[in-house]
């Protein structure tokens, strides 16, 4: 079996890619341009040199057929495209040409090609907006609030009408917040964590953050891959909440850290308010039962233990 990976050098792309290695596949990762890519994370994996590695734009048609034309996957796992919310405040076109236009070159590409391949789309909790305390289903309806959500939207919607109208077997994991230290440090989580670290080895002494009073539902990366895979080997294609379950504060994340590291958070950390976004989402709350019935996915880490694996990798590198 052969699969095409594109965005590879993301977070989800190397514990995909490492997933997928392990079960046989020939593994082809894309870049904007795998050339000048350092593909860290394939690296710190430990699986660079056994994934295939190619450039392709998404953005660009010709560069998506080419490329599917060339490899001929079986499976296709779109992880590309813009990845941040509050990038998307400052570069909504690019976020809504990567990612919405990218899922439609993705799945012109398959309707040309002459061959059945599989295909899974990243979609995200950011499209359900504010849940309250409602937790969200593949039945709750989208209120995005940030371009990166409105984008993520439309290519849920494209994927969903691809799939009815043409036959294709295409799938949307819409995935709650989900973390590893594979992130970079513009993710919250991450910035949270080396932060705390370099306090506790005297090497920083604040931490500034927006809003601590947001809510989320944070689960572990290596877990949310597996649901990928197990989407695509169903039986059937179909769209699924992939999530733990458990809403928490950033406040509770960031005291739950720095307890962690020996430190009362309140002692060091600020709240900027330059960090705040245009629009934000107060809660976001999970109902991941159908991916647990039909799938038979369960999440092995909840958020304390998140938590303990972020810090624990970044104490072992002191």
């Amino acid at each position: 079996m052969k699969v095409l990976i594109c965005g590879v050098g993301g977070q989800d792309g190397g514990y995909l890619a490492q997933l997928l290695l392990s079960k046989g596949y020939d593994v082809i990762g894309t870049s904007r341009d795998s050339y000048a890519s350092r593909f860290e994370g394939l690296r710190r994996l430990g699986i660079y040199d056994q994934v295939e590695k190619t450039s392709m734009a998404i953005n660009d048609f010709h560069s998506v057929l080419h490329t599917v034309k060339r490899y001929a996957p079986d499976e296709i796992y779109n992880l590309a495209g813009q990845s941040s919310v509050g990038l998307s405040f400052e570069q909504p076109v690019e976020t809504m040409e990567s990612i919405a236009g990218g899922t439609l070159n993705m799945l012109e590409a398959l309707r040309f090609a002459d061959r059945p391949i599989r295909f899974y789309n990243a979609g995200s909790s950011e499209c359900f907006g504010d849940t309250g305390d409602t937790p969200a289903n593949e039945s709750t309806p989208f209120q995005p609030r940030s371009p990166y959500a409105v984008a993520k939207s439309t290519a849920y919607w494209l994927v969903r009408n691809y799939r009815e109208a043409y036959g294709l077997f295409a799938c949307t994991g819409i995935l709650f917040n989900h973390e590893s230290p594979l992130r970079p440090e513009r993710f919250v989580t991450q910035k949270i964590v080396k932060a705390a670290a370099r306090i506790a080895r005297g090497g920083a002494d604040r931490l500034s953050l927006g809003n601590t009073a947001i809510h989320r539902d944070w689960g572990w990366a290596p877990d949310y891959v597996e649901a990928m895979y197990r989407m695509l080997n169903a039986g059937t294609p179909d769209d699924y909440v992939i999530a733990t379950g458990r809403t928490v504060s950033l406040e509770y994340f960031v005291s739950k850290v720095f307890q962690y590291f020996g430190l009362d958070w309140q002692s060091y950390v600020d709240v900027d308010t330059a960090l705040l976004r245009p629009t934000d989402i107060p809660v976001g709350r999970a109902n991941p039962e159908k991916a647990q019935r039909e799938l038979g996915w369960r999440y092995t880490c909840d958020v304390d233990a998140v938590i303990s694996c972020l810090c624990e990798a970044e104490q072992a590198k002191s």
